[in-house]
């Protein structure tokens, strides 16, 4: 399950649209908000390391972290024009085990959705505590349980030159199964590759008590990329929490 073996070398191609640039405005106003001047940030399940890129661009320097080897490969490609480069290490995020600590930790684009058993997504915020530095901030997002039940039956297609990418959601149990069909052209012929990636349904209250459990306090939440509060049927909220002495 949720294997990037084939999507990895077409992700960004089928993601253009997410506005990266826009996700990284929208941290550093948090920053702001927080009264935090991070200087090392990690990026937790960076994926192909497109927002681990353009954070260190703007100054920061950078972590990136992913279960994917494959995605890693992509980001390892992503960020060579990046000085210093960002470190890259492929973890599981309840699995997370670094050097030192840093001033920041950032989860982006539902990843934390990704983490199906509850008890693995504990322990990767026990540990994300364990590795922030005091007055650290973990800000993260979810696909609320209204996406998923918007979407559950949806079939998806993207395209680009020489392929193209069919994918069905269906929910059942909590668990959103996302079904990819990969076609990718050779010449004359096209060729066929199937992943299964799936997501776990939190409701945003089950995850403040595990954020608080894992010792994080001024747990907030905000509806999508705003600072306005969560009033219900947002596809996504943000939560930004902090580790205090």
């Amino acid at each position: 399950m949720n294997s990037y073996q084939t999507l990895s070398a077409y992700y960004d191609r089928f993601t253009d649209d997410v506005g990266y640039g826009q996700w990284a405005d929208f941290f550093e106003q948090l920053f702001a908000r927080e009264d935090i001047r991070p200087q090392l940030v990690l990026d937790l399940a960076c994926g192909t390391g497109s927002l681990t890129r353009l954070l260190a661009k703007r100054g920061y320097d950078m972590i990136g972290a992913d279960a994917s080897p494959e995605m890693l490969m992509q980001a390892m490609q992503n960020t060579m024009d990046c000085s210093p480069r960002p470190l890259l290490i492929n973890q599981r995020m309840e699995e997370l085990d670094l050097y030192g600590n840093v001033d920041a930790c950032l989860c982006c684009l539902d990843s934390v959705n990704y983490v199906t058993d509850p008890d693995d997504l504990a322990e990767a915020f026990r540990r994300v505590h364990l590795f922030l530095n005091p007055d650290g901030l973990f800000v993260f997002d979810i696909n609320t349980p209204a996406k998923f039940s918007r979407i559950d039956g949806e079939s998806y297609v993207r395209e680009d030159d020489g392929v193209f990418c069919v994918w069905q959601a269906a929910v059942e149990d909590g668990l959103c199964a996302y079904q990819f069909d990969i076609f990718e052209q050779d010449g004359d012929s096209w060729s066929r590759a199937q992943e299964t990636h799936e997501e776990r349904v939190y409701e945003p209250q089950q995850l403040v008590r595990m954020l608080e459990e894992a010792g994080f306090t001024e747990i907030k939440t905000y509806g999508d990329q705003s600072f306005a509060p969560v009033k219900g049927g947002e596809d996504r909220i943000y939560f930004t929490a902090r580790k205090r002495d």
